[in-house]
């Protein structure tokens, strides 16, 4: 069927821009960088661009296109994260073990399925059902652009020498723009997303809560703040932590955030933009929920909730760092998984993780809303993770 209207026009635009912007972000890597797996939580760059091509083959051109041929049938157990109705895939902890196909291979994939999607879109209407699959391929991409950022800064993170991802790619040196603290009133305040534009299924189901009056900080707490916790032996003192807190930092030898090391008594860290001084004025970044919960038991105050966060965001200054939130990571009134694969985007998730608010310098372009709810497992850091405090 021909396109009757410009719509398809303005989602394949969209889809080449955030597609092209994945290769973007390799395009300083050399061939042994696309690789290694340091950790198994942390997946090769390889793997990020073969997976996000995978999503659009298998959840996209399998189901919608009708001549569509299967690139190579290895891929669907390559390239699976956690789909478990998708059949079989490789452990997690095995993603850097795989060396073939080759990183060559792997762009002959996404040019494989990008032209495919693009043939799709030009020919044929998408109906709101298309459409939404599209969107969320197109958003889960721009996730696992950040990721791939991460993951990289990981494994550099862990070479001796420090090497440069690309310069002036520091990401950690944005400063607050404003130190006071945002006053919220008592009352009834609506959570969850409106419907309006596209929205992750865990967004959903709009209700009502009930806050306490609390004022919440227009700033994140910066790295020379986070410098006085350490100097006033607050990796030393376990009255500030949760006992699984203060059991994973011993257990884990931590006496800083993820990256610092002291030289000759100066703190440096790494970054993509190769190892620098720490600097006392820029945001603190890659803390574990457990570090964000003691500082803020070290400053007297508290981490905000999720509703807390959400209610007072068009009165903050956000985006550079994931916020640690004191909130669970639990389902919105009446959620439902979707049937299917899809279903296992989100709901399946939600155990044992805390909500994190606000997005960092690492999301891509376009990606952010105040009612986003990322999450993690609370020792993580390998994120560009913050805090924000409440009293």
């Amino acid at each position: 069927m021909s396109l009757s209207t410009t719509n398809n026009k303005q989602l394949i635009e969209q889809y080449v821009r955030i597609r092209a912007y994945t290769e973007s972000l390799c395009a300083p890597l050399n061939t042994e960088d696309y690789i290694p797996q340091p950790v198994h939580f942390a997946s090769p760059p390889k793997w990020h661009l073969a997976h996000t091509s995978w999503f659009f083959e298998e959840l996209f051109l399998k189901i919608y296109s009708q001549h569509y041929q299967e690139f190579d049938a290895h891929f669907s157990f390559l390239f699976n994260s956690y789909y478990n109705a998708l059949g079989n895939r490789i452990m997690r902890e095995n993603r850097g073990s795989i060396t073939r196909p080759t990183v060559e291979h792997v762009y002959a994939y996404r040019k494989y399925v990008d032209q495919h999607m693009i043939d799709y879109l030009s020919n044929e209407v998408c109906n709101p059902e298309i459409q939404d699959i599209l969107l969320l391929g197109l958003n889960h991409e721009q996730q696992h652009q950040e990721l791939l950022l991460t993951d990289l800064k990981h494994t550099f993170g862990h070479n001796p020498i420090f090497p440069v991802y690309k310069e002036n790619g520091a990401l950690t040196e944005s400063k607050n723009k404003h130190q006071n603290f945002v006053d919220i009133q008592e009352g009834i305040y609506t959570i969850g997303h409106d419907g309006t534009g596209f929205s992750y299924d865990n967004e959903h189901g709009q209700h009502q809560v009930f806050l306490h009056e609390y004022s919440i900080a227009n700033f994140l707490v910066d790295n020379g703040s986070y410098m006085e916790f350490i100097e006033d032996k607050g990796y030393e003192t376990a009255s500030l932590w949760h006992d699984e807190g203060w059991t994973f930092v011993q257990k884990e030898g931590i006496q800083a955030p993820l990256y610092w090391t002291q030289l000759d008594g100066v703190w440096k860290q790494y970054t993509l933009g190769g190892l620098i001084d720490v600097s006392k004025e820029s945001i603190l970044s890659h803390i574990s929920f457990y570090e964000a919960w003691a500082f803020a038991e070290w400053k007297g105050m508290r981490l905000a909730t999720e509703f807390e966060w959400e209610v007072a965001a068009d009165s903050l200054d956000w985006g550079q760092r994931w916020e640690w939130t004191n909130s669970a990571y639990l389902p919105y009134p009446g959620f439902k998984k979707a049937g299917g694969a899809i279903g296992e985007y989100n709901g399946k998730f939600m155990i044992n993780q805390m909500v994190l608010r606000g997005g960092s310098a690492a999301t891509s372009p376009d990606h952010g809303r105040a009612t986003y709810r990322n999450f993690f497992h609370p020792h993580y850091r390998w994120q560009y993770t913050g805090i924000r405090l409440a009293k």
